[in-house]
């Protein structure tokens, strides 16, 4: 499978998934990471593993259409499968939803429907929650609404602090992820 990955962050979860193609761990041809921020560490981190990256704002568009028009020109040029997500802070639109439908995963850091959105452990932590977790969904036009495909749950101690619940968050997320993909892709070749 021809994979993008999209990230706007530190990218531990594209990381995670380098590695596991690196590892044989996961079947899948990471083609390019794109950021939509020019500074985002990932595109760093994926230099290191000798993968293609990009990265164009959104502002540098008349509009949202238009910056995934260029998106979309770029997915097709490389003839990719799925679109990854990990850590890419934007809602899409029907401009790639569309063209990608089923074909476009997220990884969030909550037990979805709670606590969705932007600082989902900040949100666990202030509902006093007992326990949170991980869902890796697929995308559509809502704030992680997409359908389910596989959650795990972590245990909010009395003591937690922000730092400490997101460092057992990013445990699961680092080897659920790339175990998830490889399930997804297996499931997806049969077809």
């Amino acid at each position: 499978m021809r994979i993008a990955l999209f990230a706007s962050g530190t990218g531990s979860n594209v990381e995670a998934i380098l590695q596991a193609v690196q590892e044989t761990k996961l079947e899948a041809d990471p083609v390019f990471v794109f950021s939509d921020r020019s500074d985002a560490r990932v595109l760093e981190k994926a230099k290191n593993y000798e993968v293609q990256t990009y990265s164009f704002r959104p502002r540098d568009f008349d509009n949202k259409q238009r910056y995934e028009e260029a998106l979309l020109k770029l997915l097709e040029k490389n003839q990719v499968d799925w679109v990854i997500l990990a850590g890419y802070m934007r809602l899409l639109g029907p401009t790639l939803l569309e063209p990608y439908e089923n074909r476009i995963v997220n990884i969030h850091p909550s037990i979805l429907p709670a606590f969705p959105g932007i600082d989902a452990i900040g949100q666990a932590l202030e509902a006093e929650a007992d326990q949170t977790g991980v869902t890796v969904h697929y995308v559509d036009a809502g704030m992680d609404t997409g359908q389910v495909i596989r959650q795990e749950t972590v245990a909010i101690d009395a003591w937690e602090t922000k730092e400490s619940l997101a460092k057992k968050v990013q445990k699961i997320e680092h080897r659920m992820y790339p175990e998830t993909l490889q399930c997804m892709f297996k499931k997806a070749k049969k077809r």
